[in-house]
């Protein structure tokens, strides 16, 4: 073995810190050649430098120190390889990772696409009138029909529903899984008499609620087209919530009117103006 170095002359000679070297001792990556017993002070061999470069190559391409150790203990060229082969692997996946966020961060950040009218509201707590049932989605169309002909029937009764409006709430599931809770409900609650309120109905307050809005005309066989654009751009420009889609329809009916004007509602937490 030639001549001892100190750590100071070690750490100059292959540009790692004297804090690094000590903390590569301490993970048994590169021990000194020697430790005085009596003062504790490190030695390194020059024999040890090239170890310690290549322990400084593998750090900045951001080896973990157990790989590392495993591939100075490698026994052989292939070994090595397939442990650098695996970490490049790890790389790979974080730098796809990396990109993905990056674009939605840029998308959140970007102006918004004008082809798509989509506005922002705060939709403040609501005193509603609602017809609540869990139902297969097959089913529906005509649980819509039905529930939206009760409330109706409800409004036309009540002296104080003339600025009432129909809406609904759609939970995610039961788009998803085919079967959820739907709601319809009749807006101003409070104008409406206790005395007509049966068969199911029931009083309740929906929360408050920041949601993307688009409005839709048109006929009802192209209002998936109109979640599909206000999906999209929510997904690139905004952080979306797992609360339920609300629908106001403020001409016609779906399913029931040949031509509708619907206004969909999809909760987001904003973070652009």
């Amino acid at each position: 073995m030639s001549s001892l170095m100190t750590i100071g002359d070690f750490s100059r000679a292959v540009r790692l810190s004297a804090k690094a070297l000590r903390f590569y001792h301490q993970n048994g990556i590169l021990a000194p050649a020697l430790v005085d017993e009596h003062s504790g002070y490190r030695l390194y061999a020059a024999e040890q430098i090239p170890d310690a470069q290549v322990i400084r190559s593998l750090r900045a391409l951001r080896l973990p120190l157990p790989t590392i150790r495993e591939i100075l203990a490698a026994p052989d060229i292939t070994a090595r390889a397939a442990l650098l082969s695996t970490h490049l692997g790890r790389l790979e996946q974080e730098l796809a990772e990396t990109q993905a966020a990056a674009e939605q961060l840029r998308g959140l950040l970007s102006p918004p696409d004008p082809e798509i009218a989509v506005t922002f509201r705060t939709v403040p707590a609501m005193a509603v009138l609602s017809l609540s049932e869990v139902i297969e989605l097959g089913d529906l169309e005509q649980w819509f029909r039905d529930a939206t002909a009760q409330l109706q029937s409800i409004a036309a009764r009540a002296p104080g529903s003339a600025g009432s409006q129909l809406g609904g709430v759609w939970p995610n599931e039961l788009i998803a899984d085919g079967r959820g809770r739907a709601t319809v409900f009749l807006t101003n609650a409070d104008d409406i008499a206790d005395d007509l309120v049966g068969g199911g109905l029931t009083r309740e307050t929906l929360p408050p609620v920041e949601v993307a809005v688009a409005v839709h005309r048109g006929s009802d066989d192209r209002v998936p087209r109109a979640y599909a654009a206000l999906g999209t751009y929510v997904a690139l420009h905004q952080l979306a919530t797992d609360a339920p889609a609300r629908e106001i329809y403020l001409e016609g009916l779906p399913g029931t009117d040949p031509t509708t004007t619907t206004e969909i509602q999809w909760p987001v937490f904003r973070v652009t103006h």
